[in-house]
């Protein structure tokens, strides 16, 4: 990295919030025409909970509607998702995928088939690695065959899928885990398999599963390098911890990527280092001020470890689950707000944590209006359920 505590040019923390509604395209007048280009905008879409990926999307969309994502994801599979940063699902564009695939899903798949075979081992019984490279095998012979199947469906072509294991013997939470359902999962991981359209709304995670080709093997050292520019582009400037915190990545390894890239320092508002890309220190003028409505772990409020420039911390506790995960957000002009909740009747209700202004709560009710607008008939109950959320929705 480069640059010095006494030459290092500084970013105020409005100038942060500035950056951040033009870049994640937040501002209505930077509104995307596809899915494509919000997912590229924001490096990659939070997938664990399968309603996120639709409300960060059409969050973004100059014309949002589920069918535009369904299109990327099933249609076209412009839009791939892949278990990578922070043991999170991510969905991000087929060009990027395999950036992200050798800098860090492969190592992420390494660790789950390790624990995979651990719990065959310890929990299962007639289970070691040779069995499960002969199921795996089986099952996408299996698929080839199909084309496309639930896990229940390759069940019946592959009768090992429908053993058991017993986790946590004994104990309150004892349950059984299904051999497939964990099977696919590390498929998937593997990149050998891809989830499609699933059974029911856009809402279900019942997903059935297709072969995939596999992504070429990248260098990891430069796709951790092209996976920490395309980060900050979107996210900087930001710290080095926010990086690591993001990747799940070592601080070595951080430390390697930001300089293969040449990161720059930065003197960030509160005085903290921060890194940018090589000579974006330029003032980013903001295109006027913006409410959003966001949905839990969407990718602008989980993009950085460090948030008190854009969330003050007497709301965490009432937008915040205790393992740290962000439920709906309401933004206004690049700070977090409140929170909203849709109602089993489909009513939008949102709460402001803090007095924002006549302006912000007509522009509040006005995404509102948009997002109901969009969703039609659908209701959504995040997986997330955070203190505020539950409270609104009584």
């Amino acid at each position: 990295m480069t640059g010095t505590s006494g030459s290092r040019p500084r970013i105020s923390d409005e100038q942060r919030r500035a950056r951040l509604g033009e870049r994640h395209l937040l501002v209505p007048a930077r509104r995307a025409e596809s899915v494509e280009q919000v997912a590229d905008a924001v490096v990659g879409l939070h997938a664990t909970d399968a309603a996120t990926v639709y409300l960060s999307a059409c969050a973004r969309l100059a014309e949002p509607s589920a069918a535009e994502v369904e299109r990327a994801l099933y249609d076209d599979v412009t839009l791939v998702k892949l278990l990578s940063m922070r043991r999170t699902i991510f969905a991000v564009t087929e060009g990027f995928a395999p950036f992200v695939s050798s800098s860090t899903a492969r190592a992420i798949a390494a660790r789950e088939r390790a624990t995979l075979v651990k719990h065959l081992r310890d929990f299962a019984e007639g289970w070691d690695e040779a069995r499960l490279a002969r199921t795996e095998r089986a099952v996408l012979a299996a698929l080839e065959v199909r084309g496309e199947a639930t896990t229940a469906e390759l069940s019946a072509d592959v009768p090992a899928l429908r053993e058991t294991m017993l986790m946590a013997e004994g104990k309150p939470y004892e349950a059984r885990q299904s051999v497939g359902s964990r099977l696919l999962r590390l498929l998937a991981s593997d990149g050998h398999v891809r989830r499609c359209r699933p059974r029911g709304s856009w809402l279900s995670s019942n997903y059935p599963y297709a072969p995939v080709r596999q992504w070429p093997e990248l260098p990891v050292r430069e796709s951790k390098a092209e996976v920490a520019r395309r980060w900050l582009a979107s996210y900087g400037p930001a710290t080095v911890e926010d990086l690591k915190w993001w990747t799940g990545w070592t601080l070595g390894d951080t430390r390697r990527a930001l300089a293969d890239v040449g990161a720059q320092e930065v003197a960030m508002g509160d005085g903290v280092a921060g890194v940018v890309l090589p000579g974006d220190v330029g003032v980013v003028r903001a295109s006027g001020p913006w409410a959003a409505l966001l949905p839990a772990l969407d990718p602008t409020v989980m993009g950085w470890r460090g948030r008190d420039w854009y969330l003050r911390a007497e709301d965490v506790p009432a937008l915040f689950d205790r393992a740290g995960n962000a439920g709906p957000t309401v933004w206004w002009d690049g700070r977090v707000v409140g929170g909203w909740a849709q109602r089993a009747d489909g009513e939008l209700v949102w709460r402001l944590l803090s007095d924002v202004g006549a302006e912000a709560e007509a522009a509040v009710a006005a995404e509102a209006v948009r997002l109901a607008g969009w969703l039609g008939e659908v209701r959504v109950t995040p997986r997330i359920r955070t203190p505020l959320e539950r409270e609104l929705v009584r």
